[in-house]
């Protein structure tokens, strides 16, 4: 059985008194994590399957099946997906920070050359076509395989479009999240855009840029490093200004 940190359970480990126990422990779990005092992990819990159990060390349930059963629980850490848009010298140097923390990453970009398995040997995904066909095999579901999207492309209108294109498909949902790197007058122009496009305000503010933290980064290596650290911190629920 699984439980997201969203509430979602999938599958059951038998039912009635034992699946209660279960899943209020994992939630306990999840609980904690969320507020800070628990960290990844898990661990084993025996219960006995009969209301008469004298056993301490397992738990007893209100049942007349006999027997026990052992559950393992355990938190799982989701893992960055992020879409590349823009396979350049910064969305290069992305894929190889992906690669080091484990992170899948796919790229996205209209010139093939850009997006090919030789400059991303490790990409789970490789796309080199228009932003309207990419994004017309897309919806707010398939879209949520991804947990960030960075548009880093070498044309601003093509960027621009994608994002208002992008922000009409997501809507108002929290995935992927969205980061464009540039300046804060490149962004002043790309909002202003989006807005009269009809998209909602609130969701055009969701949207991060520039993107990274803010860490002195120049050249491509490092603009990667403090990007990834941004959505690391984001994933972990850290605010890096906060002591």
């Amino acid at each position: 059985m699984a439980i997201s940190s969203d509430g979602e359970k999938y599958g059951t480990v038998g039912g009635a008194g034992l699946e209660l126990r279960v899943e209020e422990g994992l939630r306990k779990m999840l609980n904690g994590r969320r507020d800070g005092s628990g960290k990844s992990g898990g661990r084993v819990e025996e219960f006995l399957l009969h209301k008469d159990g004298k056993r301490k060390e397992v738990t007893v349930l209100d049942s007349l099946c006999g027997g026990k059963v052992t559950i393992a629980m355990e938190v799982l850490e989701s893992m960055p997906h992020v879409l590349i848009f823009g396979g350049g010298h910064v969305g290069r140097c992305i894929a190889i920070v992906c690669d080091t923390m484990g992170w899948s990453h796919s790229v996205f970009d209209v010139r093939s050359e850009y997006a090919s398995e030789e400059r991303f040997p490790y990409a789970s995904e490789l796309h080199s076509t228009s932003v309207e066909e990419f994004l017309s095999k897309e919806d707010e579901i398939t879209l949520g395989r991804f947990s960030d999207i960075l548009l880093l492309g070498h044309d601003w209108a093509i960027d621009e479009n994608f994002l208002i294109q992008i922000l009409k498909k997501r809507g108002i949902s929290k995935r992927p999240r969205i980061g464009a790197i540039g300046s804060k007058s490149k962004w002043s122009a790309f909002s202003k855009s989006a807005t009269g496009a009809g998209i909602e305000k609130k969701i055009v503010d969701s949207v991060r840029c520039p993107i990274g933290l803010q860490i002195g980064a120049d050249s491509p290596e490092e603009i990667a490093l403090s990007v990834c650290s941004e959505i690391l911190s984001l994933e972990k629920g850290v605010n890096p200004s906060e002591d």
